[in-house]
């Protein structure tokens, strides 16, 4: 199996920066997208980046310009840096793999547990 277990999340005034930080553990045998997703109170989560394995970025409009996702493969890590942070930021934060453990051919859909980000003066 694999575990997502994600940190850094907190409180920020607007304008504000966090970072977040997201490892993957357990039987490992290949990962493939990692992303990030976030689930504001009385809202569907929705995407707010992905990155490939090759590096390729992908990223919600709007947190472009703002917010960076980056990995490191030899480490299964995946991580977040957010600028200028707005109240509409606010939500939990989930850390998202698309993972094949040891021994099994099939990839499957990991999710953290998640992180609260919370943005207020």
């Amino acid at each position: 199996q694999v575990q997502l277990v994600e940190s850094g999340g907190g409180l920020v005034q607007p304008g504000g920066s966090l970072r977040l930080s997201c490892a993957a553990s357990g039987t490992i045998g290949s990962i493939n997208d990692m992303g990030w997703y976030r689930q504001a109170p009385g809202k569907e989560r929705e995407l707010v980046a992905t990155i490939t394995r090759g590096g390729s970025t992908n990223y919600a409009d709007s947190v472009k310009g703002r917010f960076t996702i980056s990995r490191d493969n030899a480490k299964n890590t995946v991580d977040l840096q957010m600028n200028s942070l707005k109240p509409e930021d606010t939500a939990v934060y989930y850390c998202n793999a698309a993972a094949r453990p040891t021994y099994i051919r099939t990839y499957f859909n990991y999710w953290g547990q998640g992180t609260q980000v919370t943005v207020s003066s």
